[in-house]
């Protein structure tokens, strides 16, 4: 999938990091995690580390299985999880993809944050310190057909700051998260998507 979650900076830091408590942040941001909003804005690198494309949007997650990436710059992108099934959206293109939520997912920190499981259930947590006076995890995906082979999360005052996830052809995507709300109270129809008439639908 093109961005999924299709959920940061890179870490490009000189010398030794401070001893950090990643691993416990995380588990105290998804205790209690009901729903979230919040905006973000994404890098991504291509296989050779040049910069391919920056872009800028806002996410919506409500437990269990739904959550809403929506793309608004530089050009708009809507990916939905409806509990059942994620839907990509190019609404320039008119093109619509459909892949089953249980596939879609695989390996990926969105199986984190919609669904209440622990941690191990699905990856090895690494500690990586505090450094940028944040606390940084890695997660390594224990399943050897997910998307992605590492993803690095960052934690600053009990709230989810920045997250970097690498694919298997060695692609990183970059996130910044600002103005997050926990546990919002958020429209139903936000993850709700009906094929509009005349639109091309994938289905994978």
């Amino acid at each position: 999938m093109k961005h999924i979650l299709a959920l940061v900076l890179w870490l490009g830091l000189a010398g030794l990091a401070q001893a950090g408590q990643g691993l416990d942040s995380l588990n105290k941001f998804l205790d209690g995690l009901q729903s979230l909003r919040a905006d973000f804005s994404q890098s991504v690198l291509d296989t050779e580390q040049a910069l391919a494309g920056n872009y800028e949007g806002r996410l919506y997650l409500q437990r269990p299985g739904r959550f809403r990436w929506d793309y608004l710059r530089p050009y708009r992108q809507i990916i939905i999880a409806d509990g059942d099934d994620v839907w990509v959206v190019d609404e320039d293109l008119e093109q619509i993809t459909r892949q089953s939520e249980e596939r879609a997912l695989r390996g990926t920190p969105a199986l984190l944050l919609v669904y209440d499981q622990p941690i191990d259930t699905h990856f090895e947590a690494v500690e990586l310190g505090r450094h940028q006076g944040m606390d940084w995890v890695e997660l390594i995906p224990k399943d050897p057909e997910g998307q992605f082979d590492r993803i690095q999360m960052a934690f600053a005052d009990g709230q989810l700051d920045r997250m970097e996830m690498r694919d298997r052809y060695g692609q990183i995507s970059r996130f910044r998260f600002s103005n997050l709300l926990r546990n919002p109270t958020l429209d139903p129809s936000l993850f709700v998507y009906e094929v509009p008439e005349g639109s091309d639908l994938f289905v994978q």
